[in-house]
């Protein structure tokens, strides 16, 4: 089953967020695409507790169609990863975002740089 959410905030962008499984595994893929900013980070934050009773099951946080990340939407992302979130990051911002995150470098157990889980 896959959810998807379009938030439209005129200054702060846009945001989609998609829920999907991914197919032959426990996990579960939350990609999100736009600006993890303002208003934005609450939402995320409330479709992220939303989630927390599958917290058994193995959650990815794909930031591939991120364009930016606010302090807030750090602090967000931090907190995931914390509870156990893998995160897929691609370019340079979203790679060194996720680096600063886990304080791990390219740790592939923890970060998945440029790699789709399928």
């Amino acid at each position: 089953m896959a959810l998807a959410i379009l938030l439209n905030q005129g200054e702060q962008g846009m945001l989609k967020i998609t829920e999907h499984r991914i197919e032959g595994t426990d996990s579960t893929e939350l990609l999100l695409e736009g600006r993890l900013v303002g208003p934005w980070v609450e939402e995320v934050d409330s479709f992220w507790r939303r989630m927390d009773g599958n917290r058994q099951k193995q959650t990815v946080i794909d930031l591939g169609g991120v364009t930016f990340v606010d302090a807030e939407g750090k602090g967000l992302l931090t907190r995931m990863w914390r509870a156990g979130a893998k995160f897929h990051a691609a370019g340079c911002l979203m790679r060194c975002l996720v680096d600063e995150i886990t304080e791990t470098g390219t740790n592939e157990s923890t970060c998945l740089h440029d790699k789709k889980i399928s």
